[in-house]
């Protein structure tokens, strides 16, 4: 990720409280180009994601088409997630989404928005929105 993604996570996950541990996990992306296949690529990723999720976790699956909630509902879904006692895995895609086996695994889709963002700016405004939604439970200033 480019130091400006570092940066910025950093900072939020300085910010955030112990009971609220957030890691990254970077799967890495299949090979594209043009005699590549999108889906063979896809499904390479989606093998190693589904690898990589510690047996146990509940799954949300970061989609375009999952819902879309307002902040204060991210502040809501998260107390559920934290009163669950479950670890919980977010799933980002790689650059043609996730594919349908991991949409499968997962136990909610979530839509960050409407919009297709690159990945470095998602892990920015999904630390940043997990920090909100904390703070809003908290009566933290930061959300105003």
């Amino acid at each position: 990720m480019p130091s400006w993604v570092e940066e910025a996570t950093g900072e939020y996950l300085k910010r955030m409280p112990a009971e609220l541990k957030v890691e990254f996990r970077e799967i890495p992306l299949a090979k594209r180009g043009r005699d590549n296949n999108p889906e063979v690529a896809r499904l390479k990723e989606a093998q190693q994601i589904l690898e990589a999720i510690p047996s146990g976790d509940q799954v949300i699956a970061l989609e375009v088409g999952g819902k879309s909630w307002d902040t204060s509902q991210l502040a809501a879904q998260l107390e559920k997630w934290q009163m669950s006692g479950a670890n919980y895995s977010l799933l980002v895609g790689g650059p043609d989404g996730l594919d349908p086996r991991c949409l499968q695994r997962a136990q909610q889709q979530w839509s960050l928005s409407p919009l297709t963002l690159p990945h470095p700016l998602v892990r920015v405004v999904l630390v940043e929105q997990l920090y909100r939604a904390w703070t809003i439970l908290n009566h933290h200033p930061y959300h105003r």
